[in-house]
């Protein structure tokens, strides 16, 4: 199936791949999340999935513009790859390289010349996506606190 745009009959199946990426959100969380993303103008924000059929998603990717710093960035707005994720049993066959592609055309089309990403620094999988995928790492931080 190729790749398209997230609509609101996908939010459960969506909040099931992103469970599976961001572990310590709930499932009512990330449906919040979605129907705000949702709600936002696809020249904000916009993700993109890979449907398997009969309702079953493959692969999610999410991007949006920040207008704040992003760190490693010089331009703004920044088009900032907020998650991707690939179904374990699907990946190694070009799913994550052809969502990326979208986001980079929805990116270039919304006036970015800059694509920023993140990853958890224990997260080699991800950096050695990244990296295949043309990103440049540029910077590595651990974030501190002090309860008060």
């Amino acid at each position: 199936m190729p790749i398209r745009i997230a609509k609101p009959a996908d939010i459960e199946a969506w909040a099931e791949l992103r469970a599976q990426l961001w572990e310590d959100t709930s499932l009512d969380e990330h449906r919040d999340e979605i129907a705000a993303m949702l709600s936002r103008p696809r020249t904000e924000c916009a993700t993109f999935l890979e449907d398997g059929g009969k309702g079953d998603l493959l692969a999610f990717a999410e991007a949006a513009l920040r207008r704040d710093h992003v760190n490693g960035c010089d331009t703004t707005p920044v088009a900032f790859l907020e998650g991707i994720f690939v179904r374990p049993a699907h990946r190694q066959r070009g799913l994550g390289a052809q969502l990326l592609r979208a986001v980079r055309s929805w990116a270039s089309e919304s006036g970015c010349s800059e694509l920023g990403s993140d990853a958890d620094l224990a997260n080699e999988e991800s950096h050695a996506f990244h990296a295949a995928m043309g990103f440049e790492e540029t910077e590595r931080v651990i974030f501190f606190r002090m309860r008060l």
